[in-house]
């Protein structure tokens, strides 16, 4: 049981895992957290999708910053990386954008179905990217060979 090198984290964070986003909430209420697809390429920002009259959309504009936590569950491999910072950019996002997340998730075909069957209510959506300041990661793997 370890924390994780530069190298592991980027790399494990560059993974598909549904993470959990974190943001700041109103005074008198907890953070709030919920699962999101993200995108993330070693030493690049981090990158959701998401529909901009949601309430974590304004929370994270408000916040100006957002935390993410991405992690694998598995009972011989349980490891984790969270990584937070501040909003560098939100802007729309085109379909083209929308279909590569959704395919990063689903692969290419259901990607197709997902975006034809979402482009009315998705096609507003905006990218908000954030670039990682802070990381906190754990490898709990054993290694039972030493």
């Amino acid at each position: 049981m370890r924390p994780m090198t530069h190298e592991e984290r980027a790399a494990f964070l560059a993974e598909p895992h549904v993470a959990v986003l974190s943001v700041t909430a109103e005074a008198q209420r907890a953070p709030l957290t919920l699962p999101i697809w993200y995108e993330y390429q070693p030493g690049q920002l981090v990158k959701v999708i998401t529909a901009p009259h949601l309430r974590k959309t304004r929370l994270i504009k408000e916040a100006g910053r957002f935390a993410l936590c991405a992690q694998r569950a598995e009972v011989d491999d349980y490891r984790y990386v969270s990584v937070e910072g501040p909003v560098t950019e939100i802007r729309p996002t085109s379909k083209q954008e929308r279909f590569d997340m959704a395919a990063r998730y689903m692969g290419p075909g259901r990607a197709t179905d997902y975006i034809n069957a979402t482009e009315e209510t998705a096609a507003a959506n905006i990218a908000i990217y954030m670039r990682p300041e802070r990381w906190n990661t754990f490898d709990f793997r054993v290694n039972l060979d030493n």
